[in-house]
């Protein structure tokens, strides 16, 4: 490589370390000023650096609900506990995904987020993880009709399947 070649590598390595620190700077002071909780929604910096991970992360359910609620919203107790909080499934930050995004996504999971892998890394759940992209289209149409339905279907823990029968008189107190 000839000297002027390495002159400019040195100065475009410089010049990267330089913004490198600056940026660095700049998330310290951020993170002083605001602290680390995850009660405090994202600054725009952090949802545009973990939006660009999620799209690094993904290639060119049923336990959904828990976090993201029957409708896609994310207003759950754990969803709204989760940094980042899940995304709103029916607006547009979710619905622009291409379907390979969205099938990736369920099925890999993203890094440094609440999202697991959900997927079958065989590929076994393939199809029904297809079904699951499909759903999340429909859920900016989804009905009051469709989300009763679901409700209803909702796994419940053994202690809420006993209450509801306590409430419903199933076991009677002698």
């Amino acid at each position: 490589m000839s000297e002027r070649r390495w002159a400019i590598a040195g100065k475009t390595l410089t010049a990267l370390a330089v913004l490198s620190a600056i940026l660095i700077a700049i998330a310290v002071v951020a993170m002083l000023r605001t602290g680390v909780s995850a009660r405090t929604g994202p600054t725009k910096p952090e949802t545009m650096v973990a939006r660009t991970m999620r799209h690094f992360a993904v290639p060119a359910a049923d336990h959904c609900a828990v976090c993201h609620a029957n409708d896609g919203s994310g207003a759950t107790e754990m969803g709204q506990n989760l940094y980042p909080k899940p995304p709103d499934m029916r607006k547009q930050s979710t619905q622009r995904l291409s379907d390979g995004e969205i099938f990736f996504i369920v099925k890999d999971g993203v890094r440094l987020t609440g999202m697991p892998a959900w997927g079958d890394a065989a590929g076994r759940d393939d199809q029904e993880t297809w079904k699951l992209v499909h759903f999340i289209r429909h859920l900016p149409a989804i009905t009051p009709q469709e989300l009763e339905e679901m409700k209803r279907l909702n796994p419940v823990s053994h202690e809420e399947a006993e209450e509801k029968e306590f409430l419903e008189g199933a076991h009677e107190t002698h």
